[in-house]
């Protein structure tokens, strides 16, 4: 949810299974920064890879979709600093060297977005910026090598620079 819908991890840890609607692949975030309402959206990959949790989730308690599964915690909400301690351990064990932090999932989000051609707008409004510039600055993720590419990619002027000097 962090990675393929660009959720703050507080985002996240408020949704509901309510706030979930897989057959429009569209996540509610009922309170956003600001406390702002949004719909976003989530790919089939990442419904895919939420399936088994969903099917384990119905078998606990009612309450937040992501919850403790051992007592006493069963069912209680996790807590944000849970969840980074968590994933930072996963990501060790996944032999990720460099220091971890769930936001640079967010920050992974909008970048591939970015390189697979979505505007800048949509970005925008997926990630719940008021500020286009701050979308901008998530996007400082594309590499040296990204831009030289894209710049090397284009095509030559029709007209050739010279045809308008007078020498």
């Amino acid at each position: 949810m962090l990675w393929r819908a660009g959720l703050r991890i507080g985002e996240a840890l408020a949704l509901s299974e309510l706030d979930l609607d897989q057959q429009r692949g569209a996540v509610l975030v009922r309170s956003g920064k600001g406390g702002k309402r949004r719909e976003v959206g989530m790919d089939a990959w990442a419904w895919e890879q939420l399936q088994p949790w969903l099917s384990r989730r119905v078998q606990l308690p009612v309450g937040p979709l992501f919850c403790g599964i051992n007592a006493p915690a069963l069912g209680r909400p996790c807590t944000p600093g849970a969840c980074r301690e968590q994933l930072r351990r996963v990501a060790h064990q996944a032999g990720v060297r460099r220091r971890f932090a769930p936001h640079q999932l967010r920050h992974a989000h909008a970048v591939e977005m970015a390189r697979e051609g979505v505007p800048l707008n949509v970005i925008q409004r997926q990630l719940g910026h008021t500020n286009l510039g701050v979308t901008s600055i998530y996007l400082q993720g594309i590499d040296n090598t990204e831009i030289i590419a894209a710049v090397n990619a284009r095509h030559a002027p029709v007209l050739s620079a010279s045809s308008m000097l007078r020498l």
